[in-house]
């Protein structure tokens, strides 16, 4: 997968996370949510390839995208549970 693949896989993996883990979550806005996405993937591959049970592929493969929402899910609730409570 290209870099151009990486960034609007990590863009919409971002956007995806966002809308699973409830409240507001740090850091914020187009390039936080870039970030997310795009670390989210690499700690999913991290961890799916640790555990022998799958690995980043091409950008239409469902594993992928599983992978990379779910380590993007990880790293908001890590952010979150070091960040403390929302302060609105």
């Amino acid at each position: 997968m290209g870099i151009i693949g990486w960034i609007v896989l990590g863009l919409l993996v971002g956007l995806i996370a966002r809308a699973i883990v409830p409240g507001r979550s740090e850091p914020s806005g187009c390039f936080g949510t870039l970030a997310v996405g795009i670390l989210g993937a690499l700690i999913g591959g991290f961890i799916a390839n640790a555990l022998n049970i799958g690995h980043l592929g091409h950008f239409f493969d469902l594993g992928t995208w599983l992978i990379a929402i779910g380590g993007a899910v990880i790293l908001l609730l890590i952010v979150r549970a070091i960040a403390g409570p929302d302060r609105y």
